[in-house]
Order: structure tokens, then sequence, then C-alpha cells
């Protein structure tokens, strides 16, 4: 009995694995939920936690989703957010202002001064950077690797294709501007996957990202650094 019930985990793990109807419905259980917003901004990573129970059952690798083990995790938080930092403050000092972005992100301008928003506020920002770097930069590089491979056109049509639908997917709560912006910081941060081959650093930048962002919306910097560079 033993036998046949791992042959018949190893087989269900199998078809996880696969392309099949079992594949394709994972692939729709952990697409279709994301990240669930509840009032006023308390997220909760549905979608990143069924990546999490996908690898474990379909035994996929955890190197395989960006979750290797890192040789240094002082190196990978400083590093990632001292990035993620730096990276936002050129977004918005220098790059969104070239595309002619607004100023003021109206979506997230309630957010400027709002202590009773502050913590849900800061939650979400930790959580984009778990579960969209688990989603985007984990587990769709590695299902997409599956399908396509991995030679240097499939490599260019992952970060490219997970990069375009990162930022579409930032349209309706930012419009254009959210798109642009997401869809850059997509393609740095594929490209980054792409010769790392882990996602931690990622989490770490992202959330730095969002946390910069957030705090430049809560003191009302917005304007100023915008306009820090071209005047």
């Amino acid at each position: 009995m033993d036998a046949i019930q791992k042959q018949t985990n190893q087989d269900f793990a199998a078809q996880l694995r696969g392309f099949g109807p079992i594949g394709i419905l994972a692939i729709v259980i952990i697409l279709v939920p994301g990240n669930i917003m509840l009032r006023p901004m308390w997220t909760l990573p549905i979608g990143a936690v069924w990546v999490i129970v996908w690898a474990y059952l379909s035994k996929t690798p955890w190197r395989e989703i960006g979750y290797g083990k890192p040789k240094s995790w002082l190196i990978i938080v400083a590093a990632g957010i001292s990035f993620g930092i730096i990276f936002k403050l050129l977004m918005k000092a220098v790059v969104m202002p070239l595309l002619g972005a607004p100023d003021i992100n109206q979506a997230y301008h309630f957010l400027f001064g709002n202590n009773a928003v502050l913590p849900s506020a800061i939650w979400a920002m930790f959580m984009a950077g778990f579960s969209e770097e688990t989603l985007f930069r984990g587990w769709m590089f590695e299902r997409l690797g599956k399908l396509i491979g991995n030679r240097n056109a499939a490599k260019i049509f992952i970060v490219a294709f997970t990069s375009l639908w990162f930022g579409f997917e930032h349209y309706n709560a930012q419009g254009i501007a959210g798109v642009e912006q997401s869809t850059i910081m997509g393609i740095v941060f594929g490209i980054i996957r792409m010769r790392k081959q882990q996602i931690w650093l990622l989490m770490f930048a992202h959330a730095a990202f969002d946390l910069t962002a957030l705090t430049i919306v809560y003191w009302n910097l917005e304007k100023e650094i915008a306009h820090f560079i071209f005047k």
C-alpha cells in the first residue's frame, strides 16, 4: 500500500508540474485570486501562498521558483533594501519625469499624513514584495521556462512577457504612469532574476521600493523629488 500511495503522490506531483488538465487547473487557481485587498489596505497574498502549496505538492525544487538558499542573508537584505530605495528615487526623480508622468500619484495621495491607514499600508508594501516577486519573478519564470525553454530568445520573452503583465496589473489603480513604472521595474527585476536565479534580493528590494514610495507620499515630498533634477 505504501508503494502504491507513493506512486500515486508522484503521479499527482508530475501532473501538477505538467501542462495537462491538472497543471492548467493549478495555474488558474494561482492566477485568479492574486492579492486580495481588504479595507483599508490589508493585503492577503493568496496567489503567492498557492504558489508555495503548489511547489510543495508538485515536488518542485524551491530553487526553481527562486527560493534557493542565499550565501549570505545579511548581504541579501542589505543589498536589496539599498537597491530598492535608490531605484525608487531614480524612478521618481529621473525616469518618470522624462516619461511625462504627473508629479503627484493621485491613486495614493490619500496616504499623505494619513496615520489611520499607515499600519495597513506598511503591511501592504511588505506583502507586495513577497507576493508579487513570488508570483511574477518566481513561479511565472519557472512555468514559462518549463513551457518554452531557457535559450536566450526564451529568456528575453519571459522577461518581456512577465514585465508587461506586471505592468498592466497596475493600470486600474495607477493608470498609464503606474503601468510604465511597473513595467520598467519588471524588466530590471526580471534581468536580475535571470542572472541570479533567486528572488530574495528582489523581495527586499521590492518592499523597500514600495516603502520608499509610501514615505514620499506620506511626507508629501512627491513634487520636490519629481523636480529635484528637472526643475
